[in-house]
């Protein structure tokens, strides 16, 4: 997982004399002697902490045809009835969330998905922050998982991991054991054969009822991306 590095220009300090060459003059021209307060990143990843995983981020292709970017997703595709799978007590750190944990859960919600929808995967994984290793140990998504979701009707799948599939090193291992690369990352793939929007590293679902609310997600336009980290605000 990357992250950031900032830079931070303050208003009193750096941001003046950046402030000051723009507009050609010195620092002590500036009224109350400060410039604008900015910041600078450098290792930013467009999968960075809570983010939506455009369809080009599994593949080439999604459905046939050329997979749409961060972009080409509309607005109101990513503002839409949701429902939130308590699974919890259902699912293993390290291990694939079973179909019919899912199913489980699906009926313990007791509402119906709609077409377009969002199902949002609570595993517990809001117990840990990122300063701490059980993060990056969490249940993990299987392409008959997802594409179960998508059968739904459910349009964009969030989860509260800190990944979709399993954790890169139980997909390694699996593979290096078996041989068979059908491991390798199978979860997201699903996502080239029904197209869906894959959500990561959601907040606060301890918050939300199961069912009855809406969801918006804005990811940052990042042209041609195949994801962009996003603000996700329920509206319950």
């Amino acid at each position: 997982m990357l992250f950031p590095e900032v830079q931070y220009l303050h208003p009193a300090g750096e941001g003046r004399a950046e402030f000051a060459r723009a507009m050609a003059c010195d620092v002590a021209d500036l009224p109350d002697g400060e410039g604008w307060g900015a910041e600078m990143l450098t290792g930013f990843s467009s999968h960075l902490g809570t983010h939506v995983d455009a369809p080009l981020h599994y593949g080439s292709t999604c459905e046939g045809r050329p997979s749409r970017t961060i972009t080409d997703i509309a607005i109101d595709e990513l503002f839409c009835e949701a429902i939130v799978l308590d699974l919890r007590g259902r699912c293993s750190p390290g291990e694939p969330i079973a179909v019919d944990a899912l199913r489980d859960a699906y009926a313990a919600a007791g509402t119906p998905a709609s077409d377009g929808c969002a199902v949002l995967l609570r595993t517990g994984q809001e117990r840990y922050d990122v300063s701490d290793l059980e993060f990056y140990n969490y249940p993990g998504m299987s392409r008959a998982g997802t594409l179960y979701l998508a059968g739904l009707g459910a349009k964009v799948l969030g989860t509260d991991a800190a990944g979709w599939d399993l954790p890169f090193r139980v997909m390694g291992e699996a593979f290096r054991a078996t041989g068979d690369n059908a491991v390798l990352w199978d979860g997201h793939r699903a996502g080239r054969e029904r197209e869906v929007f894959i959500v990561q590293q959601l907040t606060n679902l301890a918050a939300l009822p199961t069912s009855g609310f809406r969801v918006a997600f804005f990811p940052i336009k990042l042209a041609r991306a195949s994801a962009a980290p996003a603000r996700v605000v329920a509206f319950t």
